[in-house]
């Protein structure tokens, strides 16, 4: 390597040398400052942005957990014993049945108490289905069964009495529609419906055709009722309607149990229908008023017939002088049936409330009954669902139409979710001046336990004790101790009914069966309680002759017990006309209010206990 002579080389090599010993030196320490700052920014980010530190554990004390007792009260012993056979009911329910599983023959079994004969007591009608038309005869019956009452036993004058006729039928409606102080018969059935006009001595004449209450002959009727919807003082018609159904499309289906065999079809694969509204003219003949009146509900989405309807019951829930309709459906929302007072009907059931379970679901919904409850305060309805749901209790206000399910708080619900319920009835069966409720059981499948073991074809019907609203628990559930063997025994039940059969003041139960024999339970109780029996009769001008829709309201102590003239009831079934009041350990009745269906008010004081008084328009 050559170095050079030039003296001023090493001179520039030196500055050289000496820049960048300063630029180093500049560089280290922005890089120490650099450090620095991002050091002392991260430590002030740090002191901003630190959480807050815990607060100390301090131990709670954990809040008790409340356990629901039931009350502390003594459930009367109020035995029932079967009198079916000793009371003279041969009676045996035709479903038609042969194995092709067809959807009708797990749903009959209607019934109705009635005084035909006017003398005072009441007689039973037991309605019946009949062979398949295209099926071999089976020597079963295929007719109805009337039966007069003898003082407590029971005499058949089914023969000649003009209701002596084949039908495939479901359920019943008694009332003198025609204001002659003769109770008419009004059948539902698959197919056509009959009207039966009573012509006294026990005779009874079809005038279905000329009254044009026949329906379609495509139909299938399940409940029906007779109530003044128009306050012109005589009793026009509800009909509800099941689904639209055939033998051809129920084949078709091919139902299927788990593990094979053919099943009963699910309502769910039949479309619903509309149920019939008939306005009576007054001349024997009726109007179809359905649509015009806004019964036909649709579904909001698809515009086809919404209603799938099993069960009636009939009342003024806004207390504005106009009867309303409660629809109980399967599997669909059930309806509230509003009366605007001007002929038509608006449909309020979701609304209101009562259209579905408290999760927004539909149930399988059958029979239904409402009440005053609670001392007046409130109006309750009880639907009877399906097994694995609660019967239904729903609750409002009086004069008010929002409901709320207090089936559980009130007890009711969890001791039938297992059952599955067809017909139920308020019914104050041990005289305590409180309204039980009283469920007929059954399932519609014969080999459900081998699918479900928890199920049973067979099912024992179910009283519930009204214990008061003083009460968390105001309905407990009343076994065979207290009721007795017979009234636990189970059956493939379906409508629930009462009358007072032998004249001693209680109250009287029927249960009535597919496929098999009703059962008749005579009310045994030796309470003491004191009683009251009023039946009420109209002028047949303002006033239905039967006083259908009028309230009764009766005073004892300080106590003021309320009941509607409604025989339409539970599921394809008439409960007895006259009312029946409990009074407990009262031995006076301070005063007796009637609410005529016009709205006349009257009050007619002290009367007698332990009697029947008839109260006239």
């Amino acid at each position: 390597m050559m170095m050079s002579s030039d003296p001023q080389s090493n001179e520039v090599d030196e500055s050289e040398l000496r820049d960048e010993a300063d630029i180093g030196r500049a560089m280290r320490g922005s890089l120490i400052a650099l450090v620095a700052i991002v050091l002392v920014g991260g430590i002030a980010a740090y002191l901003l942005t630190r959480p807050k530190p815990a607060p100390p554990v301090r131990e709670s004390q954990l809040a008790s957990v409340a356990i629901r007792e039931q009350p502390k009260v003594v459930l009367p012993k109020t035995p029932f014993k079967d009198i079916t056979e000793e009371a003279g009911i041969s009676f045996v329910h035709n479903n038609g049945a042969t194995g092709d599983k067809l959807l009708p023959e797990t749903m009959g079994g209607g019934s109705a108490f009635l005084d035909f004969d006017n003398d005072g007591d009441q007689d039973l009608l037991l309605i019946n289905s009949m062979d398949w038309p295209w099926d071999e005869p089976s020597g079963r019956g295929n007719t109805s069964g009337l039966y007069r009452n003898e003082g407590g036993t029971f005499v058949d004058v089914t023969q000649g009495s003009g209701l002596d006729v084949e039908m495939y039928g479901m359920g019943c409606a008694v009332g003198d529609f025609d204001q002659d102080g003769l109770v008419d018969v009004f059948i539902s059935a698959v197919g056509k419906n009959r009207l039966f006009r009573n012509l006294g001595e026990g005779k009874f004449e079809d005038l279905t055709e000329s009254a044009g209450v026949s329906g379609a002959e495509d139909r299938w009727s399940t409940s029906s009722g007779w109530f003044d919807y128009d306050n012109d003082g005589d009793l026009d018609l509800f009909v509800c309607n099941y689904v639209v159904w055939s033998r051809e499309y129920d084949e078709s289906q091919g139902f299927q149990l788990v593990g094979g065999g053919r099943a009963y079809g699910r309502p769910q694969n039949f479309e619903g229908t509309f149920s019939y509204l008939y306005r009576n003219e007054g001349d024997g003949k009726f109007t179809d008023v359905s649509e015009a009146a806004g019964i036909q509900v649709r579904n909001v989405s698809t515009d086809v017939p919404q209603s799938k309807s099993l069960g009636l019951a009939l009342c003024d829930f806004d207390q504005d002088g106009y009867m309303d309709v409660v629809v109980a459906n399967d599997t669909v929302q059930n309806c509230l049936l509003r009366n605007s007072g001007d002929g038509k009907f608006s449909e309020m059931g979701a609304i209101c409330g009562i259209a579905f379970d408290s999760t927004g679901n539909a149930r399988g919904a059958m029979g239904i009954d409402v009440t005053s409850f609670r001392e007046r305060s409130s109006m309750a309805v009880a639907i009877g669902n399906f097994s694995n749901e609660m019967t239904a209790l729903y609750v409002t206000k009086a004069g008010r139409m929002q409901f709320y399910d207090e089936a559980v708080s009130t007890g009711l619900g969890p001791s039938t979710r297992l059952l599955l319920t067809f017909g139920l009835a308020y019914v104050d069966y041990d005289l305590d001046g409180r309204l039980d409720l009283f469920c007929a059981n059954g399932h519609l499948e014969e080999d459900i336990n081998r699918v479900q073991p928890s199920q049973h074809y067979e099912q024992p019907p179910q009283m519930f004790w009204n214990a008061g609203p003083e009460y968390e628990t105001e309905f407990l559930p009343v076994g065979a101790e207290q009721l007795g063997n017979d009234f636990v025994v189970p059956m493939v039940g379906r409508g629930a009914s009462y009358a007072d059969i032998d004249l001693d003041g209680d109250l009287d139960l029927l249960i009535t069966s597919v496929g098999r024999s009703p059962r008749l339970l005579r009310n045994d109780q030796a309470t003491g309680h004191h009683w009251l029996r009023l039946k009420l009769v109209g002028d047949g001008v303002k006033c239905n002759r039967d006083a259908i829709g009028a309230w009764v309201e009766v005073t004892v102590g300080d106590e003021v017990l309320a009941k509607q003239v409604m025989p339409t009831r539970s599921y394809l079934t008439q409960v007895e006309l006259p009312l029946t009041f409990g009074l407990g350990q009262h031995e006076a009745v301070q005063n007796v209010t009637v609410r005529w269906p016009d709205g006349e008010k009257i009050e007619l004081g002290p009367m007698k206990v332990d009697q029947v008084h008839e109260i006239t328009r």
